[in-house]
């Protein structure tokens, strides 16, 4: 289990994470379901992009080896491994993380994504002609940086809600969601940015939606004089 804390999760106390946490491996556990659970920072965005199609493009680019954000890359790795520890199927965590590490160079896992898809009804060549079959924004917009600086905080629940707002999700259940839109080339906590240099790409319905969060993002991501301290992104494991 994955239970995020920060100002973009359910749980926005750390406590309240440790409390959820907690409950969630010890009914699991009692019912007979070996269950752990980590404890993650979910003060920024977790990877690159925000949306539908985006997010699914992201994702088969990680598998591909063509960009695996760092951070995207450690809890993928992390629980992986512990999947694999609860199934019998390695001996510690170090080779848990040697099978993990295998199977995405050696390109078992996207073959296995590729698999699943059409299972599901999907096109068979989903994952080699991903942005064929995925909508694009007519829109595609960059939200440049205010100011020189670090990339101090960023405002993540609200980030959320923009994608919301882009028509990305549901207010209500009888919304339509537009999967084209959302946002890529995000920036991370800790990161050097120049005057001008580029936060986010808004992939927007047209160009109002787009200018419009745009000027919303700017004040989401707050730029400081000085680097921030580095935060860990794995907190605290439960269960095992």
């Amino acid at each position: 289990m994955d239970v995020k804390t920060g100002n973009g999760a359910f749980a926005a106390a750390r406590s309240m994470a440790l409390q959820l946490a907690q409950s969630l491996v010890k009914v699991a556990n009692g019912a007979g379901l070996p269950t752990r659970a980590w404890i993650t920072d979910m003060n920024q965005v977790l990877g690159d992009a925000c949306g539908n199609a985006v997010e699914v493009s992201e994702a088969v680019t990680f598998l591909q080896g063509v960009r695996r954000e760092p951070r995207l890359l450690e809890v993928t790795r992390t629980l992986s491994a512990e999947l694999l520890l609860i199934g019998g199927l390695a001996g510690d965590t170090a080779q848990a993380l040697q099978r993990v590490d295998a199977a995405l160079d050696s390109g078992a896992a996207l073959e296995r994504f590729a698999r699943m898809v059409a299972a599901l009804g999907g096109p068979s060549d989903f994952a080699e002609r991903t942005a064929h079959y995925l909508p694009s924004a007519p829109t595609q917009m960059p939200v440049l940086a205010p100011r020189a600086g670090w990339v101090g905080t960023m405002a993540t629940r609200d980030i959320g809600l923009l994608v919301i707002e882009l028509g990305g999700g549901r207010r209500q259940a009888s919304d339509r969601v537009d999967p084209r839109v959302g946002l890529t080339q995000l920036v991370h906590i800790g990161q050097r940015v120049e005057l001008g240099q580029v936060l986010a790409l808004v992939h927007a319905a047209d160009d109002s939606a787009a200018q419009q969060a745009g000027a919303r993002l700017q004040s989401l991501i707050g730029i400081c004089d000085n680097a921030p301290p580095a935060a860990p992104l794995l907190i605290q494991r439960l269960g095992g």
